[in-house]
């Protein structure tokens, strides 16, 4: 019987859909601008254990765009406010917030328990092509997010495999990273072909003040790119649409209808 509070998918997809998705084990890495909404999606479909993996705290400047980001959760880890807003959405799903950071000291931690998804919603280059060949290699099925940043145009938001995508450049990173390390086709992904035009600013010209989000990432400075909430939001609910299809081995791509004449 499934729950009152997913009667309107079940309308949808169907019970047994529904108590499959009960049923799945899914590991969320990044919980951020695009892996926030992610989850969310995920929670409100009934998805029944979900570990949410970031090390990282709540920012000020996360709150423009980041859906765990509120004035009452700054300072709060991301994965703790995933949980317990998981929680608060299906309090009988299994929820583990793991607080590591993504890399080859932690893969087997993460990666624990043999999960039937992975998502990767990681925005830092080296640990998303580490966690992807990690993944490849031990035969695990994982999804991934491309830059969402500096993107204006929803419309242009698709998914296909990572080997396919085109005009994002951290896809091309990506690409040709894992192309090295002899990780082939298999990987679908959320991307953006829109044109980016973006002056950067080197790390050490920003501006210090409280409001800056430059921080130190491992030791490494980051650069602040600039993003709306709407297509971050659009990324991670098409991250979640995908992980879905997969966890169901389906596709729910309707057909478009005739324009009349």
């Amino acid at each position: 019987m499934v729950s009152e509070r997913f009667l309107r998918i079940s309308r949808f997809i169907g019970e047994e859909a529904v108590e499959s998705l009960a049923s799945k084990s899914v590991v969320l890495v990044g919980a951020g601008a695009v892996g926030s909404y992610c989850l969310e999606a995920l929670a409100r479909s009934g998805v029944g254990k979900l570990r949410i993996v970031d090390f990282d705290t709540v920012g000020v400047t996360n709150i423009n765009r980041q859906l765990l980001a509120l004035d009452s959760t700054v300072g709060k880890l991301k994965c703790d406010v995933g949980a317990q807003r998981v929680h608060d959405i299906n309090p009988q799903a299994e929820v583990e917030a793991l607080p590591i950071f993504a890399n080859s000291d932690t893969f087997a931690q993460i990666f624990e328990g043999e999960p039937d998804l992975v998502i990767d919603a990681i925005d830092s280059l080296n640990p998303k092509c580490g966690l992807l060949q990690y993944a490849y290699e031990n035969h695990f099925q994982i999804i991934s997010s491309m830059g969402a940043a500096l993107r204006r145009n929803p419309a242009l938001v698709r998914t296909g495999d990572l080997m396919d995508t085109w005009g994002c450049p951290l896809a091309k990173q990506v690409r040709a990273n894992l192309r090295k390390r002899k990780v082939g086709r298999g990987i679908d992904t959320v991307f953006s072909p829109e044109l980016v035009v973006y002056q950067y600013k080197d790390p050490q010209e920003e501006e210090q003040n409280d409001f800056n989000e430059q921080i130190l990432d491992r030791g490494r400075v980051r650069r602040v790119l600039g993003s709306l909430p709407t297509v971050t939001g659009i990324f991670g609910l098409t991250l979640a649409h995908l992980a879905l299809e997969k966890l169901l081995d389906t596709d729910f791509k309707g057909e478009m209808a005739f324009r009349p004449t």
